[in-house]
């Protein structure tokens, strides 16, 4: 299995077609799961300001060729085709998505210089937004001013899910951030779920970024990093 994650500025009139156009699989040859969502800018405002005019597709496939056929022929991938892409080779997985089955079940390797990316999933629970915004605030005020974070952007599909796609530098760069620090808002923030979780459903999964085109603000993040998957 494979994941691509899109990202592209389609305009004010186009974007609410874009999010309702969700391709299901059986649509598309070897689409496994896809979700549409709004986006945001990361950062440490208690409400994150949407962008608009800006949609993201989350997608696993059974493989390339399936992912090639979709961007090939499919309307919504060709409206998506002016902004960015990635392609994404899972390396493990702490939770579990519906939809995301055949994730590793083992934690795969990879080289210390190689960039990850970091895709999280949560089904919110409305008794516990106030709490999980106020984590996440903190947390995301950490996560953007680290200067080995390449790129990052949250994303939602109210009511069902909340998400956030971020690009580091290397590994241990975003271990460090993730859990390294005793003080760090995002371990704290982490602790505070375990003790009553944010969400009913969640999903923390971290890949191989092994291919990407396009630009992502004026440019691709990983222009230059990018490796091809492990065999």
């Amino acid at each position: 299995m494979i994941v691509s994650v899109h990202l592209a500025d389609v305009g004010l009139r186009s974007a609410p077609a874009v999010l309702r156009r969700r391709p299901k699989p059986g649509e598309a040859p070897g689409l496994r799961y896809a979700i549409t969502a709004t986006t945001a800018p990361l950062g440490p405002r208690f409400l994150p300001t949407p962008s608009p005019s800006r949609v993201a597709l989350v997608a696993a496939w059974d493989d390339d060729e399936s992912l090639d056929g979709f961007l090939a022929s499919d309307p919504l991938a060709r409206r998506l085709s002016r902004g960015w892409m990635a392609r994404l080779q899972p390396l493990n997985v702490y939770g579990a998505w519906a939809g995301l089955e055949g994730l590793p079940e083992r934690e795969v390797q990879v080289g210390t210089d190689e960039p990850v990316a970091v895709l999280t999933l949560g089904k919110p629970r409305l008794t516990r937004l106030r709490p999980f915004l106020r984590a996440s605030a903190n947390a995301e005020r950490e996560a953007v001013s680290d200067p080995d974070m390449l790129a990052s952007i949250g994303l939602a599909r109210p009511p069902g899910m909340v998400a956030t796609f971020s690009l580091w530098r290397n590994v241990e760069s975003m271990r460090q951030y993730a859990r390294g620090r005793r003080d760090g808002a995002h371990p704290a923030a982490t602790a505070i779920h375990r003790g009553d979780p944010f969400h009913h459903e969640s999903a923390f999964i971290r890949f191989r970024p092994y291919a990407s085109q396009g630009r992502w603000d004026g440019a691709d993040p990983l222009a230059g990093r990018a490796q091809q998957p492990a065999a």
